[in-house]
């Protein structure tokens, strides 16, 4: 069962072939009409585009194909825009590129222009072997039936729907299936099943059956693929309006097993003496929706939703008397958040150190708040985490899943007053004062040292000493602080 929403019945209103040539009458697409017709080629929108023409959903990227050369009709469109249009070919591939200006400064309309073409693949490839082919080829060669519907822009045909699979009837239907044999689909090109996931997550469709038990059958062929493609279906899959449905779907299917065992391995549930823990899987796609709900679009702040609790399962313990235990699961699981990063290649920068410096503090405010509130626990709290503070807060928000409304209702209280305790610290400029104004250069000039462990203790004992506020910020008292400790470490 999906954690959002059910999906809900997906009704769409069936254009007519007028209705349909009428969508099309901009002037783009009789312009490549009047090309196509006078190179005396057949010339075909196909794609997405189309998909989205009938999803009533926005789109400036247009893929043509040609039944012919694509280069060529590009380069006459290209012709005969003049100066306004710009043009791409890549000779390689054989396809090529026009950008048109749209109303709007920096604004362009990208049209793909490309040959009809056949594929046939080798087992440990994703590269396919490419022959000119038929517009029924190329129909052939694409993931689903809803992305092989063509459209005729020739003008005898201009607005003819070409749909040879159905693929209206599927988006009637909210249906994710394959134009041929699913295992054949995947196994040619295995990174159409996490499009296969993406799709079915971002249109809300349900997967046709026999392709989601072609997905589980070829999960192991994602092995070929690489970290970058998976990444950025995975994106794409986080960032969809109920993430839920795609990460479920993917641990379903296997996949989830092979790109991020890590999050897999916490759908489990163990029990011992009549007490059991938590599914901590799809306690995790949870916080996630909590987090979508929240109409947060941070990407990387979901990320780290999704990989708040994966060092659970390294952890976990149970003690008799006590039951089951997570302790210092939070340190475990931010030191896997790098490993992560580099096996997907996500970016190991800053968007890698801030999801890691979630993980380890995500259970920060809720032990201050179980705690009485002190200002010396929220100020270390704000030093701690810096400008990442209400993405911290709002993570802990919406690690609150429990169903328990009155123990939701307490926890909810305790982060606010935690909250209201930052925003005091915060109105007080804390962050500002935080740093000593003994640093660690004047720390090595006073007692002759080298960057060195000691000079980091004398710098830590400091800050430690502001934080608890056992001393003002303040040159003398901290001075004399630091002698003293100096002296018991044999330094002065």
């Amino acid at each position: 069962m999906y954690l959002c929403s059910p999906i809900q019945s997906f009704t769409m209103k069936l254009y007519s072939d007028k209705a349909l040539a009428n969508i099309l009458d901009k002037p783009i697409f009789r312009q490549i009409s009047a090309v196509a017709d006078q190179l005396g080629v057949e010339c075909y929108v196909v794609g997405g585009y189309v998909r989205d023409i009938f999803l009533e959903r926005p789109s400036d990227d247009i893929d043509v194909v040609v039944v012919g050369s694509g280069i060529d009709v590009a380069s006459a469109l290209k012709k005969r825009l003049g100066r306004k249009a710009h043009l791409s070919v890549f000779r390689n591939f054989g396809t090529a590129q026009v950008k048109v200006p749209m109303s709007g400064e920096g604004s362009f309309l990208e049209i793909e222009f490309v040959g009809a073409r056949r594929e046939s693949y080798s087992h440990d490839s994703r590269k396919p072997v490419v022959e000119d082919g038929t517009l029924e080829d190329d129909q052939n060669r694409r993931d689903f039936t809803i992305n092989a519907m063509a459209i005729c822009l020739n003008s005898g045909r201009f607005g003819e729907l070409v749909d040879p699979f159905n693929g209206l009837a599927d988006l009637q239907d909210g249906i994710i299936a394959t134009p041929l044999e699913p295992e054949v689909t995947f196994s040619d090109d295995p990174l159409r099943m996490m499009r296969c996931i993406r799709f079915a997550t971002q249109l809300n469709f349900q997967i046709e059956e026999e392709t989601f038990t072609a997905l589980q059958h070829m999960a192991e062929r994602i092995s070929i693929v690489s970290g970058e493609r998976i990444e950025v279906e995975l994106n794409k899959i986080m960032m969809a309006r109920h993430p839920s449905i795609g990460l479920e779907l993917l641990q379903r299917a296997g996949l989830m097993q092979l790109i991020l065992p890590e999050v897999a391995a916490l759908d489990i549930v163990e029990k011992r003496e009549g007490r059991a823990h938590k599914n901590n899987f799809y306690h995790s796609l949870e916080v996630v929706e909590n987090i979508c709900k929240m109409r947060n679009e941070k990407l990387y702040l979901r990320w780290a939703a999704l990989l708040h609790d994966i060092g659970k399962t390294r952890s976990k313990r149970w003690e008799p008397g006590v039951g089951w235990t997570f302790h210092n699961h939070n340190i475990i699981g931010a030191k896997m958040v790098p490993v992560i990063f580099r096996r997907l290649k996500l970016p190991m920068g800053a968007e890698m150190k801030y999801v890691q410096k979630l993980v380890d503090l995500h259970m920060r405010p809720q032990a201050i708040a179980d705690d009485e509130v002190t200002d010396s626990a929220v100020r270390r709290l704000l030093n701690d985490a810096g400008d990442d503070i209400d993405d911290l807060m709002l993570l802990c928000e919406a690690d609150i899943t429990s169903k328990n409304e009155v123990k939701k209702r307490m926890f909810l209280e305790n982060f606010r007053m935690v909250r209201e305790k930052l925003a005091d610290l915060k109105e007080k400029d804390y962050k500002r004062l935080l740093q000593p104004v003994i640093d660690g250069n004047e720390i090595m000039q006073l007692f002759h040292l080298q960057p060195s462990r000691e000079v980091g203790t004398l710098k830590q004992y400091l800050k430690d000493a502001v934080l608890d506020n056992r001393v003002a910020n303040e040159r003398e008292p901290l001075m004399r602080l630091l002698k003293e400790k100096a002296h018991q470490m044999g330094l002065a």
